[in-house]
């Protein structure tokens, strides 16, 4: 199981499940029904499950042709399995994995047709946008935008949960938010760390275009628009949310997202980026936290 379970990284899909949790109190001003949440956890858990492992079965050929030239990296605390890229280092069958991940996808399918039959086209959209991604590897660095967007598509869902009819404009500020934090926390520090291995197969990533120090500005500017964003986010939701609010989200991006981003502008190391990648992974869990707590209150 521990091979399947690092095939989809799972440790790092249960901490996105904040997002879409956060997402949908944030719009709902409460929580949905204890049915909703329960097939909603599951659901999302599912797709992610599927999506991570959609991403190494897309990209075992390049995995392969990295780790074949070299040693593979230490990774990051959220995904630090010594059986990382399972397919790449043939601990598990290619068949095998394609199994888990049309079970985990069918599964998500049916939970997301329950849910909301809308929901069922952001996913398949999802998993094409995965596959373009991992295929744009040697292309461009603008995939990272696609891989905001994939990110997205969990938190978009969720409103769509509780909001059969949401404001596009609404929709369009979460988006953002999650595209920054993405770029900035997620995609460019991923890709950072994993330099020396996506030298050796040509990648085109923003950190080897452009090299480390215009990588950390991107890192801090997009990190700091995530932040700014959120302090908008308010709009969306029927909660009071205040100026408790805005400090208690200002001091969450503070120290998992801008302190730490500084820090890797500042001093261009590899490990820092890793422990950025680290620190932002827990930001939607933050997020969740601060308001599951206003949800209570009012």
């Amino acid at each position: 199981m521990k091979r399947f379970l690092a095939l989809s990284r799972t440790m790092h899909g249960i901490l996105d499940l904040a997002a879409p949790g956060f997402c949908a109190i944030l719009w709902l001003g409460d929580f949905p029904h204890w049915q909703i949440i329960l097939l909603s956890i599951f659901t999302a858990f599912a797709a992610y499950t599927a999506i991570y492992a959609l991403n190494d079965l897309v990209g075992v050929a390049v995995d392969k042709e990295k780790f074949a030239k070299g040693g593979m990296n230490a990774g990051y605390s959220v995904e630090a399995s010594d059986m990382r890229y399972p397919l790449a280092q043939n601990v598990l069958p290619y068949r095998s994995g394609v199994l888990w991940f049309a079970f985990w996808f069918a599964v998500a399918l049916v939970g997301s047709y329950l849910l909301n039959p809308a929901i069922v086209f952001i996913l398949i959209a999802a998993a094409i946008l995965e596959v373009i991604y991992c295929l744009l590897l040697k292309v461009t660095y603008w995939r990272t935008l696609v891989s905001g967007l994939v990110k997205a598509s969990g938190p978009i869902s969720a409103v769509f949960v509780v909001d059969p009819n949401p404001s596009p404009s609404f929709l369009l500020l979460l988006l953002v938010w999650i595209l920054f934090w993405e770029i900035g926390g997620q995609n460019v520090p991923a890709d950072w760390n994993d330099t020396l291995e996506d030298q050796r197969v040509g990648a085109k990533t923003i950190p080897i275009q452009f090299g480390t120090q215009k990588a950390g500005l991107v890192v801090l500017v997009t990190l700091g628009l995530t932040v700014i964003t959120s302090l908008f986010l308010p709009l969306i939701s029927p909660l009071p949310l205040g100026l408790p609010y805005m400090i208690a989200t200002v001091i969450a991006g503070y120290f998992l997202l801008l302190q730490p981003a500084f820090q890797l502008y500042k001093h261009q190391e590899g490990p820092l980026a890793a422990k950025l990648f680290d620190k932002a992974s827990y930001y939607p869990v933050a997020q969740l936290a601060i308001i599951s707590l206003f949800a209570l209150l009012f």
